[in-house]
């Protein structure tokens, strides 16, 4: 009697079939390697896409505000040109009641119903340029400001203590927080020349 096969021999048919693939091709398996996650990819992508879509926002935002200021700016100084204008005419109307010394004043009715006139309608045009935010700017006694005032001279004689605006030539005005035109004003000198801090005049 011949003994039984070992059962743990392999048939080579079997093994003939384990070759093959899983699709029975005979060609075999091979793992997907290299190829990227499409999860991953997907969130890389989104990601990007909120990164530009967050820096346009902030572009758009930003314009919105310049295209804010600039139209504020064109509001507040639409007026500037036609202001300039009309400074002459309030400094020909101050020159008109300087002319008139105030000792004079009182001598003659025709004299002094002119003057009273000419005094209304200066007041009438400031009252207007300050409604429209145009104001005057009278630094008589105030301390020198480049800023806004423009040194002419320097007055060796005065009450005022060096740096300090001791006569004015032309007061100067704002429009809104702009400088429309400097005062054009003398200094007290004193002190501060002798020190070598004199006003330098050709601001």
């Amino acid at each position: 009697m011949k003994p039984d096969t070992d059962n743990n021999e392999t048939n080579p048919e079997d093994e003939a079939l384990a070759g093959t693939g899983a699709a029975g091709t005979g060609e075999p398996e091979s793992a997907d390697v290299g190829e990227p996650d499409p999860v991953a990819v997907l969130k890389a992508e989104a990601a990007d896409l909120k990164d530009r879509l967050l820096r346009a926002a902030a572009d758009m935002e930003n314009m919105r505000k310049r295209n804010d200021r600039q139209l504020e700016d064109a509001h507040k100084y639409a007026v500037t040109g036609f202001a300039r204008d009309m400074l002459s005419v309030a400094d020909n109307l101050r020159r008109a009641l300087a002319a008139v010394p105030g000792e004079r004043r009182g001598e003659n009715d025709l004299m002094e119903t002119l003057l009273g006139g000419v005094e209304a309608v200066e007041k009438d045009l400031l009252g207007i340029l300050e409604k429209h935010n145009i104001k005057l700017i009278e630094p008589l006694g105030a301390p020198f400001d480049p800023n806004q005032h423009e040194a002419v001279f320097e007055v060796p004689d005065s009450e005022y203590p060096a740096g300090i605006v001791a006569q004015v030539l032309q007061p100067g005005y704002l429009l809104n927080d702009r400088l429309l035109r400097p005062a054009m004003v003398g200094v007290a000198k004193g002190a501060a020349k002798a020190a070598g801090g004199g006003v330098d005049t050709t601001v």
